[in-house]
C-alpha cells in the first residue's frame, strides 16, 4: 500500500464543515431506474452542478477498479452552513463498498483527531485539513493518516439533509433513547420523520451520553432510511426533487459516467452495512482539545479498510 506524497498547501477561503452520512444516498438514489428515466436531467446536474475536480485522486486508477468490481474507498465530508452561520465542524467518514460480497463499511474519524495536516505541516485536528486547503488537502491528510488510497470524494451541506428527507417523503428510524432536540420530542421506538425532524434528530449531541458517537449513529439511521425510500421503484417521480437538493448541497469528483458504473456494479453493496468509530484518548495541548489516536488503533483501522472484502 502506497503512502501519498504530501501536497503543496493550497490557499482557499476558510470554511468550517461537518460530515453527514446522507451522502451515501447520493450514490444509490440516482442509480438504476433514475439514470434511465431522466438521463439528461441527471447528467446535467451531476456534470455541471455537482462536479469538483480533486487532483489528489487518480481517477484513471479508480475507473479500472470499478470495471473490475474491486472494493472502493469514498471519503465523505460535509459543511454545516446554517443561515447566518459560517459552519461548524464535525467528523470524516471513510466508506468502503464491496460489491462482490454485497456489503459496505463506514469508518468514522473523530473531528478532533490529532494528526499532521498534509501539505501544511501543522499538527492539529484532522478536520482543519479542509479549512486549510480544501478538498485536496482533506483527501491527502486522510490518506496519509490511515495509509490508504481514496477513490472518490464527496462534500455535502448539512442543511440539504432536511430537504433530501422531504424529497423522498420522509424516513423511518428506530430510536433507542428518548430525548428532546429544539422544539422536537423523540420518544423511544420506531419513528416517522420529516425533513426538519430528521435534521434535529441527527444534530442532537449535548444530551447524549455517547456524544459524537451517538450522533454518528443517528446520522447512519437517517441515511439508511433515505436509501430504503430511494430504492423503491415508486420513488422515480421524486428524482427531480432529489436532484435539485443534491445540486444545491453536494460536491464530488465523480462524473455522471462514474455514477452510472457505480449504479451498475456497486448498488448491491447497500444490502449489508457495518460501522466503526475510531477511538482514542482525550488530551489538551496548547489550550486545544484533541484526541490522541494510538498507533494500534490507526493500524487496526487501516487493516479494516484495506482488507475489507478479502475475507
Amino acid at each position: 500500500m502506497r503512502r501519498k506524497e504530501l501536497k503543496k498547501k493550497k490557499r482557499r477561503k476558510r470554511k468550517r464543515w461537518k460530515v453527514v452520512l446522507f451522502v451515501l444516498a447520493f450514490i444509490l438514489l440516482i442509480g438504476g431506474v433514475y439514470l434511465y428515466t431522466l438521463f439528461h436531467e441527471v447528467r446535467s446536474t451531476v456534470n455541471q452542478d455537482l462536479h469538483e475536480e480533486v487532483t489528489s485522486i487518480d481517477t484513471d486508477e479508480t475507473k479500472e477498479k470499478v470495471d473490475k468490481k474491486e472494493p472502493l474507498n469514498i471519503l465523505l465530508l460535509g459543511v454545516d452552513e446554517r443561515e447566518n452561520d459560517v459552519g461548524r465542524s464535525d467528523t470524516m467518514i471513510v466508506m468502503t463498498l464491496d460489491p462482490n460480497n454485497d456489503q459496505m463499511q463506514m469508518v468514522s474519524i473523530p473531528r478532533d483527531t490529532k494528526t499532521e495536516i498534509a501539505g501544511d505541516g501543522r499538527v492539529t485536528r484532522i478536520n482543519h485539513s479542509y479549512a486549510y486547503g480544501g478538498s485536496d488537502m482533506a483527501v491527502n491528510t486522510v490518506e496519509n493518516f490511515l495509509d490508504i488510497e481514496l477513490d472518490y470524494y464527496m462534500r455535502v451541506n448539512m442543511e440539504g439533509l432536511s430537504q433530501l428527507v422531504d424529497a423522498v417523503d420522509g424516513v423511518t428510524i428506530n430510536n433507542d433513547r428518548a430525548f428532546t432536540s429544539g422544539k422536537f420530542e423523540f420518544p423511544e421506538g420506531e419513528l416517522e420523520l420529516d425533513g426538519r425532524e430528521a435534521l434535529a434528530f441527527v444534530r442532537m449531541r449535548k444530551n447524549d451520553p455517547n456524544g459524537d458517537l451517538g450522533r454518528n449513529e443517528r446520522q447512519r439511521q437517517v441515511i439508511q432510511g433515505i436509501i430504503n425510500k430511494g430504492a423503491r421503484l415508486d420513488a422515480v417521480n421524486k428524482v427531480g426533487d432529489v436532484m435539485d437538493v443534491l445540486g444545491n448541497n453536494v460536491s464530488t469528483n465523480m462524473q455522471f459516467a462514474d455514477m452510472r458504473r457505480l449504479a451498475t456494479n456497486y448498488s448491491s453493496a447497500r444490502k449489508n452495512s457495518s460501522t466503526y468509530q475510531m477511538e482514542g484518548q482525550n488530551i489538551r495541548e496548547n489550550g486545544m482539545f484533541l484526541i490522541d489516536m494510538p498507533e494500534e488503533e490507526i493500524q487496526k483501522t487501516h487493516d479494516m479498510i484495506v482488507n475489507f472484502g478479502s475475507n
